[in-house]
């Protein structure tokens, strides 16, 4: 049998580039992955036909005053549900030819070919997800996240997410303003922004926005409305703005992520979002398969996830920043 037990080999070597942890899959190129791969934001599951939880969404409305000898009600009064979320699947795959491994050996080495193979896989991997988690859900015959434009909408008041009618239920939409500007640009950024990440927030218990993520365009329009930060060390040299490209808003990390739509501001929290994925199943390399009547082994690597919101209410938009 030619190159007997490749596919153990094979995935082992996927193992030894990418490691076992989630949150080792993520680079800090991808903005929202990132943060989204720290703390409360990864959340894996054991399986189940669907990503669900409970929710808490009304009060008891038997609790009145009353006098003496009043009629108390006894109304069964419904106050819990759950949200439902699909799984998502997604999946890839690396080819390695005998003669590539031939032709990249010995003396014909030029640089470790399987492992740059890999590694590219992963970098495909989160590129696609980070571009699917700021979708809206619909692509690809709706096989993809329920990204951004579906659980923090830009028009919250309609549509189904996680199985709840937002037009419907008032508790399950996201906060929502607009950051147009009304003589120069981003006049009103800032305003906007403040209002937004108040309405999101539980008052001031600890639910604030932990982090938001722009395109690069309001970043750099939000930076500009900073106070300016010079410092002149000598005469020939001086240093002008912000070194990081993260920058702080009421204690929330700010920055952008290419893949962010246009004109929009996101304000998030990890403990209302999460991208949720199946415990085993999160960039899982399979044995490489060996074709009967191909000189090829085909290592499949699979992920089962989706990103889902708990609590919408808690996460905002502002929109159509000019």
């Amino acid at each position: 049998m030619a190159n007997p037990n490749v596919g153990q080999r094979v995935a082992a070597n996927w193992e030894a580039v990418v490691g076992k942890k989630p949150e080792d899959q993520i680079h800090d190129d991808y903005w929202l992955l990132n943060q989204m791969s720290s703390g409360d934001g990864f959340l894996g599951l054991s399986g189940g036909d669907f990503i669900s939880g409970p929710i808490e969404y009304s009060l008891n409305t038997t609790v009145a005053s009353y006098s003496d000898l009043d009629t108390i009600s006894t109304t069964r009064v419904d106050v819990f549900d759950r949200y439902e979320y699909q799984w998502k699947e997604y999946a890839g795959t690396v080819l390695m030819s005998d003669l590539e491994r031939d032709r990249n050996a010995g003396e014909g080495t030029v640089f470790p070919l399987l492992p740059a193979k890999l590694e590219n896989l992963r970098n495909s991997f989160k590129s696609t997800l980070n571009s699917d988690a700021f979708g809206a859900g619909t692509g690809n015959s709706s096989k993809v996240l329920t990204g951004l434009q579906a659980l923090v909408s830009s028009t919250p008041t309609s549509g189904v997410v996680g199985g709840i009618d937002r037009g419907t239920y008032t508790f399950w939409r996201n906060q929502q303003n607009l950051g147009t500007q009304t003589t120069s640009a981003f006049d009103n950024l800032r305003a906007a922004m403040r209002s937004n990440y108040n309405l999101c927030s539980n008052g001031i218990a600890d639910a604030h926005p932990s982090f938001g993520v722009t395109t690069r365009t309001v970043f750099e329009g939000f930076e500009g409305l900073l106070l300016a930060n010079e410092r002149f060390m000598d005469k020939s040299s001086g240093e002008g703005g912000f070194k990081n490209e993260v920058l702080k808003f009421k204690g929330a990390k700010l920055s952008y992520d290419n893949d962010c739509p246009s004109g929009i501001l996101y304000w998030l929290n990890p403990k209302f979002l999460k991208l949720v994925y199946k415990r085993g199943a999160w960039m899982k390399a399979q044995e490489a398969i060996r074709p009967a009547n191909q000189t090829v082994d085909v290592l499949l690597i699979r992920s089962m996830c989706n990103l889902i919101a708990t609590n919408p209410r808690r996460l905002g938009a502002v929109t159509v920043i000019t």
